[in-house]
């Protein structure tokens, strides 16, 4: 039977979609709510001068200034009380786009094809998914702080001009020299802002490399050379700091000097239109504040500072969630399919280097298989190509002979399992970790997952047993291996693929593990990246793997009889190499690469 075409209505959008959709358009309320506030908190700064100073000639006049010493009140608390809700909104909106980043770089990272992930380093990762998550969600409500501190200037001018036009023609005059502070002020800090934001991210990558290895370095006694190294880019960092601060600060002060100067004319031409009478006291208040608001413009070189180093920070987000995804098809399996795996053409290239090549390889379905090869041999690359974690360069995977390049996402994630060196067991209970998969487990087949893989036993020795959160379950390595066992057991389909999933059992453990995965967990094709002699032995075929080639396959006994494949065994691994062409040992019809 042919592939089975998937024919499901999409009459919603999926869940994940409809949360980014929402997300978005709460995000946008928050920034509209943030532009509003501080527009009204403009507006009234803008209208105080004139109010004030009416307000003053009346009480000179005839001392009742009435309702415009109340509408002089109200103004002054409106503009405080907008000015509150910019702060609560903005906090809010802050927080709200820094989650709304973060999910979608870390959405785009899991999305990605897993090599082209795996090229990026943690701390370089880290600092993206943190500090520049956080620049980047600032970035929106300082646009919109920016785009209303701009109301205050142009207002203040469109009143000044109301109240007298030669304090107006003094004000437009020095203006110019503002506006070329800030145009310096953005060009300089984008460039600045970029190369501290990268160097935050080499000291941050090698920090986390340090960490991992800290018993090695403990042993070894370098800690004192690995503290050099991590904090070797930290003058770089401090440099460009100092940079950053250097360009922020040569803004300020040459605003801080132009505003002064900027308003001391204009109260000085303002002082010679009240000295003629043109201007009465209030006109000269009016006139003064409102040079002091248009000539504020200097006072935006903050906000325009936080939208560069947003604009910078977004970019970097925006390469983890637009990595190529790996992209699925529209197929599902045949039913009751055995889990025959085929490899037509395939080859892998990295860096310009051919990691592997197999052509032809069929693998029965039901058929245990163990990968063996030194290190190096393209062992793993095998195993995420068969089970597509990565595409191949040319050719194609084919499992009950459907491509699996055009399987849904849901269909190949459900009929093909991993079990890992070092599985990522993520958070929650025991019985919640092994559970969790593209399909949920029941109660039992937890249990039965973990009796196979050997983890019951230590489990139900846990204060809480199966509800023990894992956080407070002191585990070593082949417990934590047994529990990524457990998970790949649970949910095994047609294929599971056991990526050196048991280096850390002894082998005895193994030895069960491997009893219980061919008479407990459902039956379908496993392919085993294997080390051990023993676990080779076990496998209905062995798949040989040398320089990324296709050495040979046939029975371990087979097999054994050439010194090629002892050597791997022998020396760990870590043979010598044999070219591809090298002959090969008869083997089944069945495989034949």
């Amino acid at each position: 039977m042919g592939p089975v075409a998937e024919t499901r209505p999409r009459k919603r959008r999926p869940p994940s979609a409809r949360d980014a959709a929402d997300r978005a358009k709460r995000g946008r309320g928050l920034e509209a709510l943030v532009l509003s506030c501080s527009v009204a908190a403009a507006v009234a700064a803008v209208a105080q001068p004139v109010v004030l100073g009416r307000t003053l000639d009346l009480l000179l006049r005839d001392g009742d200034a009435g309702r415009w010493l109340a509408l002089s009140a109200a103004l002054l608390v409106g503009e405080l009380l907008f000015d509150c809700l910019t702060s609560l909104f903005t906090g809010r909106c802050n927080a709200a786009r820094t989650a709304s980043v973060r999910r979608g770089a870390l959405a785009g990272l899991l999305r990605a094809v897993p090599d082209r992930a795996r090229a990026r380093t943690p701390g370089d990762v880290g600092t993206r998914l943190t500090l520049n998550a956080a620049d980047a969600g600032g970035a929106p409500a300082a646009k919109a702080s920016l785009a209303a501190s701009l109301v205050t200037p142009l207002g203040a001018l469109a009143a000044l001009a109301f109240v007298d036009l030669w304090v107006t023609a003094c004000v437009l005059a020095g203006l110019p020299a503002l506006a070329l502070v800030l145009r310096a002020f953005a060009r300089d800090t984008g460039a600045s802002v970029a190369a501290y934001q990268r160097t935050q991210a080499r000291i941050a990558s090698r920090l986390l490399e340090t960490l991992e290895g800290t018993a090695t370095i403990t042993a070894a006694g370098t800690a004192a050379r690995e503290r050099a190294r991590v904090l070797a880019p930290l003058a770089e960092l401090a440099g460009q700091g100092r940079q950053m601060w250097a360009l922020h600060g040569r803004a300020l002060a040459r605003s801080g000097v132009l505003v002064p100067l900027l308003t001391l004319a204009a109260t000085a031409v303002g002082g010679l239109r009240l000295a003629s009478g043109d201007l009465s006291v209030g006109d000269m208040l009016a006139a003064c504040r409102y040079a002091q608001l248009a000539a504020g413009v200097g006072g935006t070189a903050s906000l325009l500072g936080a939208v560069v180093r947003g604009r910078e920070a977004r970019r970097r987000t925006l390469e983890l969630e637009e990595m190529p995804p790996l992209a699925h098809g529209a197929f599902r399996l045949p039913p009751d399919g055995p889990g025959g795996l085929e490899l037509r053409g395939v080859r892998v290239v990295r860096d310009g280097r051919e990691v592997l090549r197999a052509d032809g390889v069929r693998v029965p379905g039901g058929t245990t298989v163990a990968v063996v090869g030194r290190s190096g041999s393209g062992k793993s690359v095998l195993a995420a190509v068969a089970g597509r974690l990565v595409d191949p360069d040319e050719g194609h995977v084919l499992l009950d002979g459907v491509r699996l390049d055009r399987l849904t996402r849901q269909e190949l994630r459900t009929e093909v399992a991993f079990a890992f060196e070092r599985p990522e067991l993520g958070e929650g209970t025991v019985a919640e970790v092994i559970a969790a998969g593209a399909r949920r487990a029941s109660p039992e087949q937890v249990r039965q997952a973990a009796h196979a893989a050997g983890a019951d036993g230590f489990v139900r020795r846990l204060p809480r047993g199966y509800d023990t959160p894992l956080a407070s379950a002191p585990l070593s390595g082949g417990e934590r291996q047994r529990l990524g066992l457990a998970r790949a057991f649970a949910h095994a389909g047609r294929l599971l693929v056991m990526d050196d999933a048991t280096s850390s059992l002894d082998t005895a453990t193994e030895h069960e593990v491997d009893r219980a995965l061919r008479r407990s967990v459902r039956p379908g094709t496993r392919l085993v990246v294997a080390h051990r002699q023993s676990v080779a032995g076990r496998a209905d075929l062995v798949l040989w793997l040398e320089d990324g080639c296709v050495r040979a396959v046939g029975t371990h006994r087979e097999l054994w009889e050439l010194p090629g494949y002892r050597a791997v065994f022998a020396t760990g691994g870590t043979g010598p190499a044999a070219a591809c062409e090298t002959p090969a040992a008869p083997r089944p019809e069945e495989v034949r690469p």
